[in-house]
Protein backbone atom coordinates (compact mmCIF):
# COMPACT_ATOMS: atom_id res chain seq x y z
CA UNK A 1 0.00 0.00 0.00
CA UNK A 2 1.32 3.52 -0.98
CA UNK A 3 2.75 5.51 2.28
CA UNK A 4 0.35 7.48 4.29
CA UNK A 5 0.55 11.18 2.79
CA UNK A 6 -1.99 14.26 2.79
CA UNK A 7 -3.30 13.86 -0.24
CA UNK A 8 -3.85 10.15 -0.56
CA UNK A 9 -3.81 8.41 -4.16
CA UNK A 10 -6.87 8.41 -6.23
CA UNK A 11 -6.03 4.33 -7.03
CA UNK A 12 -3.26 1.85 -7.36
CA UNK A 13 -2.49 -1.30 -7.28
CA UNK A 14 -2.18 -3.20 -4.23
CA UNK A 15 1.39 -4.94 -4.13
CA UNK A 16 0.67 -7.49 -1.86
CA UNK A 17 -1.95 -8.95 -3.87
CA UNK A 18 -2.13 -7.38 -7.06
CA UNK A 19 -5.76 -6.20 -6.79
CA UNK A 20 -6.78 -2.51 -7.64
CA UNK A 21 -7.65 -0.35 -5.09
CA UNK A 22 -10.00 3.06 -5.63
CA UNK A 23 -10.42 5.86 -3.19
CA UNK A 24 -14.09 6.82 -3.98
CA UNK A 25 -14.37 9.98 -1.62
CA UNK A 26 -12.76 13.19 -1.93
CA UNK A 27 -11.96 14.60 1.51
CA UNK A 28 -11.48 13.62 4.72
CA UNK A 29 -14.18 12.64 6.99
CA UNK A 30 -16.55 10.85 3.88
CA UNK A 31 -17.37 7.65 5.40
CA UNK A 32 -19.94 4.81 3.82
CA UNK A 33 -22.20 3.15 5.87
CA UNK A 34 -22.14 0.46 7.89
CA UNK A 35 -21.64 -2.55 6.96
CA UNK A 36 -25.03 -4.23 6.95
CA UNK A 37 -27.17 -0.91 6.67
CA UNK A 38 -28.13 -0.11 2.95
CA UNK A 39 -25.92 2.53 0.85
CA UNK A 40 -27.69 1.57 -2.73
CA UNK A 41 -29.89 3.06 -4.71
CA UNK A 42 -32.50 0.09 -5.79
CA UNK A 43 -31.09 -0.88 -9.28
CA UNK A 44 -27.58 -0.83 -7.96
CA UNK A 45 -26.38 2.31 -10.03
CA UNK A 46 -25.40 4.57 -7.05
CA UNK A 47 -23.96 4.45 -3.65
CA UNK A 48 -24.70 7.29 -1.17
CA UNK A 49 -21.80 8.38 1.47
CA UNK A 50 -21.53 10.85 4.01
CA UNK A 51 -19.13 13.29 3.60
CA UNK A 52 -18.66 16.96 6.12
CA UNK A 53 -20.99 19.02 4.04
CA UNK A 54 -23.35 16.61 3.19
CA UNK A 55 -24.73 13.13 1.40
CA UNK A 56 -22.67 12.46 -2.51
CA UNK A 57 -23.72 9.64 -4.51
CA UNK A 58 -20.58 7.66 -6.45
CA UNK A 59 -21.15 5.99 -9.55
CA UNK A 60 -21.03 1.93 -9.33
CA UNK A 61 -20.34 1.54 -13.35
CA UNK A 62 -17.26 4.10 -12.89
CA UNK A 63 -16.15 4.58 -9.21
CA UNK A 64 -13.12 6.65 -10.17
CA UNK A 65 -15.42 9.57 -11.52
CA UNK A 66 -16.23 12.85 -9.09
CA UNK A 67 -18.44 12.64 -6.79
CA UNK A 68 -22.13 14.23 -7.04
CA UNK A 69 -23.56 15.91 -4.30
CA UNK A 70 -26.87 14.84 -3.34
CA UNK A 71 -27.46 17.36 -0.59
CA UNK A 72 -25.51 19.89 1.04
CA UNK A 73 -26.39 20.23 4.94
CA UNK A 74 -24.78 22.76 7.06
CA UNK A 75 -26.53 21.21 10.08
CA UNK A 76 -25.15 18.79 12.16
CA UNK A 77 -26.57 14.90 10.93
CA UNK A 78 -26.09 11.87 10.21
CA UNK A 79 -26.63 9.38 7.01
CA UNK A 80 -28.97 6.63 8.25
CA UNK A 81 -29.55 4.72 5.11
CA UNK A 82 -30.50 4.26 1.35
CA UNK A 83 -34.38 2.61 0.55
CA UNK A 84 -34.74 -0.53 -1.10
CA UNK A 85 -37.76 0.46 -2.82
CA UNK A 86 -37.46 3.97 -3.88
CA UNK A 87 -34.30 5.98 -5.24
CA UNK A 88 -34.17 8.07 -1.28
CA UNK A 89 -31.81 8.29 0.94
CA UNK A 90 -32.81 8.96 4.65
CA UNK A 91 -30.91 11.43 6.96
CA UNK A 92 -31.52 13.03 10.55
CA UNK A 93 -30.94 16.33 11.32
CA UNK A 94 -29.62 16.23 14.99
CA UNK A 95 -30.59 18.81 18.04
CA UNK A 96 -28.12 18.03 19.62
CA UNK A 97 -24.53 17.77 17.70
CA UNK A 98 -23.70 14.06 18.16
CA UNK A 99 -25.88 12.95 20.29
CA UNK A 100 -27.74 9.41 19.36
CA UNK A 101 -30.60 9.90 21.68
CA UNK A 102 -31.10 13.69 21.86
CA UNK A 103 -34.03 15.35 19.96
CA UNK A 104 -33.43 15.05 15.89
CA UNK A 105 -35.42 15.32 12.65
CA UNK A 106 -36.17 12.91 10.10
CA UNK A 107 -35.33 13.60 6.44
CA UNK A 108 -35.35 11.70 3.02
CA UNK A 109 -34.05 12.95 -0.28
CA UNK A 110 -34.31 12.04 -3.77
CA UNK A 111 -31.03 10.79 -4.64
CA UNK A 112 -31.45 12.06 -8.69
CA UNK A 113 -32.92 15.21 -7.89
CA UNK A 114 -31.54 16.34 -4.42
CA UNK A 115 -35.14 17.34 -3.33
CA UNK A 116 -35.57 16.92 0.96
CA UNK A 117 -38.72 16.39 2.69
CA UNK A 118 -39.47 15.52 6.09
CA UNK A 119 -40.45 12.39 7.29
CA UNK A 120 -40.92 12.91 11.39
CA UNK A 121 -40.00 14.62 14.34
CA UNK A 122 -38.39 12.24 16.98
CA UNK A 123 -38.04 13.41 20.32
CA UNK A 124 -35.65 11.17 21.78
CA UNK A 125 -34.55 7.46 20.85
CA UNK A 126 -32.69 6.29 17.72
CA UNK A 127 -33.80 5.42 14.65
CA UNK A 128 -31.58 2.64 12.86
CA UNK A 129 -33.73 0.55 10.32
CA UNK A 130 -36.06 1.00 7.46
CA UNK A 131 -38.11 -1.50 6.18
CA UNK A 132 -38.65 -3.26 2.82
CA UNK A 133 -41.17 -0.98 1.18
CA UNK A 134 -39.94 1.99 3.39
CA UNK A 135 -43.53 2.50 5.15
CA UNK A 136 -41.97 2.20 8.66
CA UNK A 137 -38.48 3.38 10.79
CA UNK A 138 -37.63 1.43 13.19
CA UNK A 139 -36.24 2.54 16.26
CA UNK A 140 -35.11 2.12 20.21
CA UNK A 141 -35.68 3.84 22.89
CA UNK A 142 -34.03 3.82 26.66
CA UNK A 143 -35.68 5.70 29.74
CA UNK A 144 -33.34 8.76 29.95
CA UNK A 145 -34.40 8.67 33.47
CA UNK A 146 -32.49 5.57 34.75
CA UNK A 147 -28.71 5.07 35.47
CA UNK A 148 -28.18 8.04 32.81
CA UNK A 149 -24.64 7.35 34.26
CA UNK A 150 -24.41 4.16 32.30
CA UNK A 151 -25.71 5.43 28.86
CA UNK A 152 -23.62 8.62 28.65
CA UNK A 153 -20.18 6.83 27.59
CA UNK A 154 -22.46 5.80 24.25
CA UNK A 155 -23.74 9.00 23.59
CA UNK A 156 -21.65 10.91 21.64
CA UNK A 157 -19.86 9.50 18.92
CA UNK A 158 -15.96 10.11 17.80
CA UNK A 159 -16.40 11.12 14.21
CA UNK A 160 -12.54 9.73 13.37
CA UNK A 161 -14.04 6.55 14.61
CA UNK A 162 -17.77 6.38 14.16
CA UNK A 163 -17.72 4.99 18.05
CA UNK A 164 -17.75 6.43 21.11
CA UNK A 165 -14.14 7.38 22.83
CA UNK A 166 -14.41 5.02 25.31
CA UNK A 167 -12.37 5.66 28.61
CA UNK A 168 -12.16 4.35 31.76
CA UNK A 169 -9.14 3.19 33.99
CA UNK A 170 -8.05 0.29 35.78
CA UNK A 171 -8.36 0.11 40.06
CA UNK A 172 -5.01 0.68 40.44
CA UNK A 173 -5.73 4.25 38.16
CA UNK A 174 -3.73 2.76 35.08
CA UNK A 175 -5.74 3.81 31.93
CA UNK A 176 -7.44 1.27 29.85
CA UNK A 177 -6.77 0.63 26.67
CA UNK A 178 -9.90 1.72 24.04
CA UNK A 179 -10.77 -2.08 24.37
CA UNK A 180 -10.48 -2.38 27.45
CA UNK A 181 -12.44 0.66 28.44
CA UNK A 182 -15.21 -0.24 25.22
CA UNK A 183 -16.31 -3.59 27.37
CA UNK A 184 -15.97 -2.31 30.65
CA UNK A 185 -18.68 0.51 29.82
CA UNK A 186 -20.48 -2.58 28.13
CA UNK A 187 -21.11 -4.20 31.08
CA UNK A 188 -21.68 -1.47 33.05
CA UNK A 189 -24.36 -0.77 30.69
CA UNK A 190 -25.54 -4.40 30.00
CA UNK A 191 -26.19 -4.69 34.22
CA UNK A 192 -27.96 -1.72 34.44
CA UNK A 193 -31.05 -3.45 33.01
CA UNK A 194 -32.66 -0.40 31.74
CA UNK A 195 -36.02 -0.06 30.92
CA UNK A 196 -36.15 0.10 26.29
CA UNK A 197 -38.99 0.13 23.84
CA UNK A 198 -38.72 -1.53 20.24
CA UNK A 199 -40.83 1.53 18.04
CA UNK A 200 -41.79 2.27 14.25
CA UNK A 201 -42.68 5.45 12.71
CA UNK A 202 -44.80 5.28 9.64
CA UNK A 203 -42.99 7.22 7.01
CA UNK A 204 -46.45 8.67 5.83
CA UNK A 205 -47.85 10.07 8.48
CA UNK A 206 -45.03 10.38 11.01
CA UNK A 207 -47.25 8.52 14.09
CA UNK A 208 -45.17 6.24 16.11
CA UNK A 209 -46.16 2.37 17.56
CA UNK A 210 -44.57 1.02 20.45
CA UNK A 211 -43.41 -2.91 19.51
CA UNK A 212 -42.01 -4.74 22.63
CA UNK A 213 -40.68 -3.70 25.46
CA UNK A 214 -37.78 -5.00 27.95
CA UNK A 215 -34.90 -4.05 30.30
CA UNK A 216 -32.75 -6.23 27.92
CA UNK A 217 -30.04 -3.69 26.10
CA UNK A 218 -32.02 -3.47 23.01
CA UNK A 219 -29.79 -2.52 20.05
CA UNK A 220 -28.50 -3.01 16.56
CA UNK A 221 -32.35 -3.19 14.35
CA UNK A 222 -32.19 -4.48 11.37
CA UNK A 223 -35.24 -4.83 9.10
CA UNK A 224 -36.01 -7.72 6.36
CA UNK A 225 -34.90 -6.56 3.15
CA UNK A 226 -38.07 -8.52 1.60
CA UNK A 227 -41.17 -8.82 4.88
CA UNK A 228 -41.51 -5.09 5.34
CA UNK A 229 -43.00 -6.44 8.80
CA UNK A 230 -39.92 -8.90 9.82
CA UNK A 231 -37.34 -7.17 12.51
CA UNK A 232 -34.08 -8.33 13.00
CA UNK A 233 -32.56 -7.15 16.73
CA UNK A 234 -30.09 -7.90 19.06
CA UNK A 235 -29.78 -8.39 22.98
CA UNK A 236 -26.98 -5.84 23.41
CA UNK A 237 -23.90 -6.30 26.10
CA UNK A 238 -20.76 -8.49 26.82
CA UNK A 239 -21.29 -11.21 23.93
CA UNK A 240 -20.50 -14.43 26.23
CA UNK A 241 -23.14 -13.16 28.47
CA UNK A 242 -26.33 -13.24 26.12
CA UNK A 243 -28.03 -14.62 23.61
CA UNK A 244 -27.46 -12.08 21.23
CA UNK A 245 -30.11 -12.24 17.74
CA UNK A 246 -33.28 -12.28 17.42
CA UNK A 247 -36.24 -11.43 15.36
CA UNK A 248 -39.52 -10.25 15.96
CA UNK A 249 -43.28 -9.03 13.87
CA UNK A 250 -44.24 -5.49 13.64
CA UNK A 251 -47.21 -6.06 12.72
CA UNK A 252 -48.63 -6.77 15.86
CA UNK A 253 -49.69 -4.53 18.86
CA UNK A 254 -47.31 -3.98 21.71
CA UNK A 255 -47.62 -6.68 24.10
CA UNK A 256 -48.63 -9.44 21.74
CA UNK A 257 -45.43 -9.29 19.27
CA UNK A 258 -43.05 -11.94 20.91
CA UNK A 259 -39.45 -12.12 20.04
CA UNK A 260 -37.61 -15.44 18.45
CA UNK A 261 -34.07 -16.02 19.33
CA UNK A 262 -32.07 -17.68 16.45
CA UNK A 263 -28.96 -18.51 17.92
CA UNK A 264 -28.85 -20.31 21.86
CA UNK A 265 -25.43 -20.37 23.23
CA UNK A 266 -24.78 -24.06 24.49
CA UNK A 267 -21.30 -23.33 25.97
CA UNK A 268 -19.38 -21.53 27.78
CA UNK A 269 -18.01 -18.13 26.71
CA UNK A 270 -19.51 -19.00 23.31
CA UNK A 271 -20.33 -15.56 21.23
CA UNK A 272 -22.68 -14.39 18.53
CA UNK A 273 -22.89 -11.28 16.67
CA UNK A 274 -22.63 -8.27 14.28
CA UNK A 275 -25.21 -9.94 11.88
CA UNK A 276 -26.68 -9.42 8.66
CA UNK A 277 -30.11 -10.52 6.39
CA UNK A 278 -28.88 -12.14 2.74
CA UNK A 279 -30.21 -10.08 -0.05
CA UNK A 280 -33.36 -12.70 -0.85
CA UNK A 281 -34.22 -12.29 3.10
CA UNK A 282 -34.55 -16.26 3.84
CA UNK A 283 -30.85 -15.83 5.71
CA UNK A 284 -29.53 -14.44 8.46
CA UNK A 285 -25.40 -14.26 8.49
CA UNK A 286 -23.14 -13.95 11.60
CA UNK A 287 -20.15 -13.73 13.26
CA UNK A 288 -20.04 -17.69 15.73
CA UNK A 289 -17.46 -18.66 18.06
CA UNK A 290 -17.11 -21.66 19.63
CA UNK A 291 -15.88 -20.49 22.56
CA UNK A 292 -15.33 -16.85 21.85
CA UNK A 293 -11.66 -16.31 20.55
CA UNK A 294 -10.39 -19.97 19.60
CA UNK A 295 -12.57 -21.57 16.81
CA UNK A 296 -14.56 -19.38 14.03
CA UNK A 297 -17.10 -19.48 12.25
CA UNK A 298 -19.50 -17.75 9.53
CA UNK A 299 -22.83 -19.12 10.38
CA UNK A 300 -26.04 -18.67 8.74
CA UNK A 301 -29.77 -19.28 10.32
CA UNK A 302 -32.84 -19.69 7.47
CA UNK A 303 -35.51 -17.44 9.36
CA UNK A 304 -38.71 -20.16 7.49
CA UNK A 305 -37.00 -23.15 7.95
CA UNK A 306 -34.47 -23.47 10.59
CA UNK A 307 -31.60 -24.36 8.71
CA UNK A 308 -28.14 -23.69 10.02
CA UNK A 309 -24.93 -23.73 7.84
CA UNK A 310 -21.71 -22.91 9.20
CA UNK A 311 -18.41 -22.16 7.32
CA UNK A 312 -15.38 -22.49 9.31
CA UNK A 313 -12.39 -20.09 8.80
CA UNK A 314 -9.21 -20.03 10.33
CA UNK A 315 -7.70 -17.15 13.20
CA UNK A 316 -5.78 -15.16 10.92
CA UNK A 317 -9.76 -14.70 8.55
CA UNK A 318 -11.40 -13.27 11.79
CA UNK A 319 -13.14 -10.44 11.01
CA UNK A 320 -14.46 -7.13 12.65
CA UNK A 321 -17.19 -7.57 10.05
CA UNK A 322 -17.92 -10.16 7.23
CA UNK A 323 -20.84 -10.07 4.24
CA UNK A 324 -22.16 -11.60 1.28
CA UNK A 325 -22.81 -10.71 -2.56
CA UNK A 326 -26.27 -10.67 -3.51
CA UNK A 327 -26.37 -14.31 -4.03
CA UNK A 328 -24.67 -15.22 -1.11
CA UNK A 329 -21.79 -17.16 -3.47
CA UNK A 330 -19.04 -14.95 -2.02
CA UNK A 331 -17.79 -13.91 1.11
CA UNK A 332 -16.40 -11.03 2.51
CA UNK A 333 -14.00 -9.93 5.56
CA UNK A 334 -12.38 -6.52 6.99
CA UNK A 335 -9.78 -8.15 9.50
CA UNK A 336 -8.96 -7.21 12.31
CA UNK A 337 -5.97 -5.81 14.57
CA UNK A 338 -4.07 -7.56 17.29
CA UNK A 339 -5.57 -6.82 20.21
CA UNK A 340 -9.13 -7.86 18.99
CA UNK A 341 -10.91 -11.05 19.96
CA UNK A 342 -9.07 -13.52 17.48
CA UNK A 343 -5.63 -11.80 18.62
CA UNK A 344 -4.47 -12.49 15.51
CA UNK A 345 -1.36 -12.18 14.49
CA UNK A 346 -1.40 -11.26 10.72
CA UNK A 347 -5.22 -10.61 10.55
CA UNK A 348 -4.62 -6.83 9.17
CA UNK A 349 -6.05 -7.62 5.53
CA UNK A 350 -9.48 -7.61 3.88
CA UNK A 351 -10.48 -11.08 2.63
CA UNK A 352 -12.49 -12.43 -0.31
CA UNK A 353 -13.91 -15.52 0.72
CA UNK A 354 -15.10 -18.87 -1.51
CA UNK A 355 -17.97 -20.65 0.78
CA UNK A 356 -17.22 -24.56 0.72
CA UNK A 357 -19.33 -27.78 2.25
CA UNK A 358 -18.45 -30.92 3.49
CA UNK A 359 -19.37 -33.92 1.07
CA UNK A 360 -19.61 -37.58 1.63
CA UNK A 361 -15.97 -38.95 1.05
CA UNK A 362 -17.56 -42.37 0.06
CA UNK A 363 -19.46 -41.37 -3.11
CA UNK A 364 -18.77 -37.59 -3.04
CA UNK A 365 -22.38 -36.31 -2.68
CA UNK A 366 -23.81 -34.04 0.45
CA UNK A 367 -25.86 -34.60 2.95
CA UNK A 368 -28.60 -32.88 3.57
CA UNK A 369 -29.90 -33.62 6.90
CA UNK A 370 -32.52 -30.81 7.90
CA UNK A 371 -32.31 -31.49 11.23
CA UNK A 372 -27.90 -31.09 11.24
CA UNK A 373 -26.12 -28.49 10.94
CA UNK A 374 -25.08 -28.20 7.89
CA UNK A 375 -20.86 -27.96 7.77
CA UNK A 376 -18.55 -25.99 5.51
CA UNK A 377 -15.34 -24.12 5.52
CA UNK A 378 -14.49 -20.68 3.41
CA UNK A 379 -11.47 -20.67 0.85
CA UNK A 380 -10.14 -17.26 1.69
CA UNK A 381 -7.68 -14.37 -0.90
CA UNK A 382 -5.63 -11.62 0.58
CA UNK A 383 -6.99 -8.56 -1.33
CA UNK A 384 -5.98 -5.16 0.65
CA UNK A 385 -3.22 -5.05 3.13
CA UNK A 386 -4.30 -3.01 6.20
CA UNK A 387 -1.24 -2.98 8.26
CA UNK A 388 -1.64 0.86 8.37
CA UNK A 389 -5.30 1.32 9.54
CA UNK A 390 -6.44 1.89 13.04
CA UNK A 391 -8.69 -0.50 13.44
CA UNK A 392 -10.98 2.07 16.19
CA UNK A 393 -12.33 2.85 12.71
CA UNK A 394 -14.04 -0.78 11.54
CA UNK A 395 -13.45 -1.02 7.62
CA UNK A 396 -17.19 -2.67 7.31
CA UNK A 397 -16.50 -3.82 4.15
CA UNK A 398 -19.65 -4.71 1.90
CA UNK A 399 -20.47 -5.88 -1.79
CA UNK A 400 -21.84 -3.59 -4.34
CA UNK A 401 -24.86 -4.96 -5.90
CA UNK A 402 -22.92 -6.54 -9.08
CA UNK A 403 -20.18 -8.18 -7.04
CA UNK A 404 -17.76 -5.98 -8.42
CA UNK A 405 -16.57 -4.22 -5.96
CA UNK A 406 -15.87 -4.63 -2.16
CA UNK A 407 -16.77 -0.95 -0.76
CA UNK A 408 -14.58 -0.26 2.69
CA UNK A 409 -14.00 3.15 4.75
CA UNK A 410 -10.20 3.12 6.35
CA UNK A 411 -8.08 5.81 8.15
CA UNK A 412 -4.59 3.83 6.64
CA UNK A 413 -3.72 7.63 4.91
CA UNK A 414 -4.29 9.91 7.92
CA UNK A 415 -8.30 10.92 7.74
CA UNK A 416 -11.35 9.19 6.93
CA UNK A 417 -12.47 7.70 3.25
CA UNK A 418 -14.04 5.53 1.44
CA UNK A 419 -12.37 3.08 -1.17
CA UNK A 420 -13.22 0.41 -3.37
CA UNK A 421 -11.33 -3.16 -4.13
CA UNK A 422 -11.83 -3.78 -7.64
CA UNK A 423 -12.63 -8.08 -7.45
CA UNK A 424 -12.28 -8.16 -11.31
CA UNK A 425 -8.93 -6.75 -11.36
CA UNK A 426 -6.23 -8.88 -10.33
CA UNK A 427 -4.45 -10.37 -13.27
CA UNK A 428 -4.75 -14.12 -14.07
Amino acid sequence: MPASSKTPPREWVEPDTGYRVIRLSEVNGSSSLYFNFNGYTPEGDYLVISTPTGLSKVGIKDPTLPLSEIVQLDHPFNFLFTGRETRTAYYELLSDAGRDEGGKTIMAVDVDTGVTRKIAEVTSGSIQSINADETLLGGVEADPTVRPDAQEAFAKRDPRYDQANYQARHPDGRPMTYHEAKGYHMIRRFEARIPMKLFVIDTRTGERRDIYQACDWLNHLLFSPTDPNMLLFCHEGPWHRLDRLWVIRVDLPLGQAQPTCIHKRTMNMEIAGHEWWSRDGRTVWYDLQLPKGKDFFVAGFEVATGKRTWYHLERNEWSVHFHSSDDDKLFAGDGGAENMVAKAKDGRWLYLFDPRMVEDDADGTRVDDPSLIHGGWLGSRKLVNMKDQDYRLEPNVNFTPDGRYLVFRANFHGGVQTYAVDLASKAG
